[in-house]
């Protein structure tokens, strides 16, 4: 049985990427420069639609696992993919990317392959069209118990705690890690995601989770509070490692030692999708590695930094070769 470093549960999508002017988005109704969940129907026309369509494969914490295969670690994903050709081509690009994809491909009547339109406008603008689909319907059965034991660190997405199934697939994932000596941890996602599961989630994080990885925005919503400091007090107290980014301001970290500061230079992004993403995506390769938190912040806002400086969640650098240059390997 392979041991992984790293195991991800989590959506797995595929961006579907195309250009488009201002005068299309009106034309099709689509809301400039936000993220809108839409219905199959609404997804197959915008999917027609899309000229010269460029596809990836996306999702929160599977781009995570990918920066962190392409860092070097043994990383695997757990999604749930139709059998359809955005499904075998999402299994094949994470494969192709380092990665173990866990499941297969799953075949009958169920729902198509989850995928977003994403239309970029001339001025950098991403408006985010998304159908859920059969990623969304992730459940225990999906979830090896072997591959959740062996994980030394595993990362769960907050979005697929919108369905009981993804709770009961989750709280089962992190009682197996920890049962093998592994560190389950959670990305928290979104605010509102955090604002539909409160209660579940500080549940799951005192009983059974051992990081938390979040914004400034999810860890106050975490405990309805506009202060940062008293969330961070709160969710230090019932979970050993709490990691919050705070865009320009940096990174904090708190353990049972205390917290700590890492600050980020400023840069302008070309595309800030995936800063979050690719953050965690260094934090947890540090954390997988040994290295100190500090260290592993710092190898976060250098994966984030490099991100954000190109159209992509993905790296697009050899990340080992730039992280050995900054002294941080």
């Amino acid at each position: 049985m392979k041991t992984y470093q790293l195991v991800g549960i989590g959506n797995a999508v595929v961006d579907v990427i195309s250009q488009s002017d201002d005068s299309f988005l009106e034309h099709m109704g689509i809301e400039k420069g936000i993220m809108q969940l839409i219905e199959r129907d609404r997804g197959e026309v915008l999917y027609a639609a899309m000229n010269e369509r460029v596809q990836t494969p996306g999702g929160s914490v599977a781009n995570t696992i990918a920066g962190a295969g392409a860092l070097g670690l043994e990383a695997a994903f757990i999604g749930r993919v139709h059998d359809d050709a955005l499904g075998h081509f999402y299994a094949k690009a994470m494969q192709d990317d380092g990665v173990d994809f866990v499941n297969s491909p799953v075949a009958g009547g169920e729902l198509p392959t989850s995928r977003s339109m994403i239309f970029v406008s001339p001025d950098g603008e991403r408006s985010m069209n998304t159908y859920l689909g059969i990623s969304s319907e992730v459940s225990s059965d999906d979830v090896p118990a072997e591959v959740a034991g062996s994980a030394q660190i595993m990362f769960l997405e907050g979005y697929l705690f919108d369905k009981d199934k993804g709770k009961t697939a989750f709280m089962e994932a992190a009682q197996d890690c920890r049962k093998g000596g592994g560190k389950p941890g959670i990305s928290l996602s979104d605010p509102f995601c955090v604002e539909r599961h409160r209660a579940d989630f500080l549940r799951l994080i005192e009983n059974e989770l051992e990081f938390v990885i979040g914004n400034e925005d999810e860890v106050k919503s975490l405990f309805e509070t506009d202060n940062l400091d008293e969330a961070l007090e709160k969710l230090s107290a019932i979970c050993p490692l709490v990691v919050c980014t705070r865009s320009g301001d940096g990174v904090s970290v708190v353990t049972q030692d205390g917290r700590i500061n890492v600050p980020v230079e400023t840069v302008v992004p070309v595309d800030a999708t995936g800063a979050g993403d690719q953050f965690a995506a260094g934090f947890l390769f540090g954390l997988a590695k040994g290295l100190d938190v500090e260290t592993c912040a710092k190898i976060g806002c250098a994966c984030a930094t490099e991100v954000i400086s190109h159209i992509g969640p993905r790296p697009q650098t050899d990340m080992r070769a730039l992280l050995t240059t900054a002294g941080l390997l």
